[in-house]
């Protein structure tokens, strides 16, 4: 049966939700003046369209599962009013204000922020970012969030909140009357063991290419693979996810708000291994680190606490490419807009697959290369030097012998790979405790001399390196980095000359012409 109430005098009710900003949320008052006048439906506070298309919805909604607002002038107020809103999960903490001022609903709850995104017939729809939303409960001490029953599972990896999971505006106005229980989510069965479907025994050969993925892995450095079609450059990067360390729930938890506010998470709680992107070279500068009229994450945030792999690299635009230079130094995206800055997380290992020329044959034995030197050296003039300066290792990948496919036995396991890459990163955490730095690669070069202290015979050896290749600052301290990550490797107390050489000739003066 409809409820119908004439209002007589101005009545108000507050709702409590939240709007994204980056990954964050950022708490909103949903504000509600019921008023007798000419009826009319009145919404300020920076709403987005999607926000101002509420009033359609709510009302419809409502009708639909029987109440019936009398004519009346409604006001929505969001506040903070300079704190533009975006999304459609204001859709009902909007209705539950309205009922709330109206006198249409007893409402008890005033502890909990909602969202969720209502259908005419009353229904509601998944929204994004509904862990953001968790988290910014927690942190603002309210007792729990109510969301649709699909974000139940997402909200539940907050501790110490309640969690209402609803499917439609009739059980969440139950909620706010206090006649429901919170839902039930057991929080252990969430932390899924990662299946990566993929394993380093499956790589015959290369010797070289997956030692330097295991440095790379190990020291959290950028990795280069260089060589012809068909080596097994993709085959080993999409590999690499399976010997990093095992992700710690704070980080999945990060990449799980990252995925959640880009809208990928589907039907999954919890992203549970760390990410591995690896976007089309023709990924527009926005669709790679972010951006757009409405800011949303890009590949480099998406591949956050993972792997971003990046195929036939001299293929990628230039704006792109130039524009990962940021994220990769300093581990995070800032998009600015006239209004706003959004910032999202951005620390990623960074592996890239290129030709060597245009037929991808120079310096193999397998074939001989069709291309000038001119068109060889046009091919990787593409790729700008400062960008090239972001990789740490540079491997060479020649094709595997069809002998040596059939016949090779089973390769090292990731697993037994993985064991050593997490030795090598402990002894790093235990060298840097105390401050930001978390891997080798992250060391600012400043800092080197703390670490690292060369005898003579191997100072002698990176001096002849850097006078025969011409080798500045920054790939010096690179060679360094890298070779205290082969000295971890190894259980080296110091770097060693043998661990210097491994670091240098994996740099790319012997692999790129020019």
């Amino acid at each position: 049966m409809a409820r119908m109430m004439q209002p007589q005098s101005n009545m108000l009710h507050t709702a409590k939700t939240a709007t994204l900003v980056g990954i964050d949320a950022v708490l909103v008052d949903v504000e509600v003046d019921v008023a007798p006048g000419i009826p009319g439906f009145f919404l300020v506070g920076m709403p987005s369209a999607a926000v101002r298309e509420a009033g359609v919805r709510v009302k419809a909604a409502l009708k639909h599962v029987g109440y019936k607002l009398a004519p009346s002038r409604l006001t929505v107020n969001l506040s903070p009013a300079d704190l533009r809103k975006e999304g459609a999960g204001f859709d009902l903490p909007i209705a539950a204000a309205v009922l709330g001022a109206a006198k249409l609903a007893k409402i008890k709850r005033d502890d909990l922020l909602m969202t969720g995104e209502l259908t005419l017939d009353g229904a509601l729809r998944p929204i994004r970012g509904a862990l953001s939303l968790a988290q910014a409960a927690r942190r603002e001490g309210l007792a729990g969030v109510l969301v649709p029953r699909a974000n139940a599972r997402e909200a539940a990896l907050v501790d110490g909140i309640e969690v209402y999971g609803v499917d439609s505006v009739g059980e969440a106005m139950e909620v706010l009357a206090g006649s429901r229980q919170p839902s039930v989510v057991d929080r252990g069965a969430l932390a899924v063991q990662p299946e990566h479907g993929v394993d380093f025994s499956e790589v015959s050969g290369q010797l070289e290419a997956k030692l330097a993925a295991e440095i790379a892995a190990a020291g959290g450095h950028n990795l280069m693979l260089v060589g012809p079609p068909g080596a097994g450059k993709t085959m080993i990067a999409r590999r690499i996810p399976t010997i990093l360390p095992q992700a710690s729930l704070d980080e999945l938890i990060e990449t799980t708000m990252v995925h959640s506010v880009a809208g990928l998470l589907g039907e999954r709680a919890i992203v549970s291994s760390r990410p591995f992107r690896a976007p089309h070279h023709t990924c527009s500068p926005a669709g790679l680190v972010g951006g757009g009229g409405r800011p949303r994450p890009g590949e480099v945030s998406l591949a956050h606490n993972g792997v971003l792999f990046l195929d036939e690299l001299p293929e990628f635009q230039r704006p792109a490419l130039e524009a990962l230079r940021q994220p990769v130094e300093e581990g995070c995206v800032s998009i600015v807009r006239a209004k706003q800055v959004v910032s999202y997380p951005a620390r990623f290992s960074l592996v890239a697959a290129m030709n060597p020329c245009p037929c991808g044959y120079l310096g193999s034995e397998a074939r001989t290369c069709t291309c000038s030197d001119g068109q060889a050296h046009r091919y990787q003039a593409r790729l700008s030097g400062p960008l090239l300066d972001r990789f740490d290792l540079f491997a060479w990948l020649e094709s595997v012998p069809t002998r040596t496919l059939l016949e090779a036995e089973p390769a090292e396991s990731s697993q037994a790979v993985r064991e050593r890459v997490e030795t090598a990163r402990e002894r790093q955490l235990a060298r840097y405790r105390g401050s930001e730095v978390r891997s080798n690669a992250q060391l600012a070069g400043s800092r080197l001399r703390e670490h690292i202290t060369l005898d003579d015979k191997s100072t002698c050896l990176l001096e002849r390196y850097a006078k025969r290749y011409e080798l500045g600052a920054r790939a010096v301290h690179r060679s360094l980095k890298v070779a205290l990550t082969v000295a971890d490797l190894h259980g080296s107390e110091r770097v060693g000359r043998e661990h210097l050489a491994v670091a240098l000739s994996m740099q790319r003066h012997r692999l790129l012409a020019g």
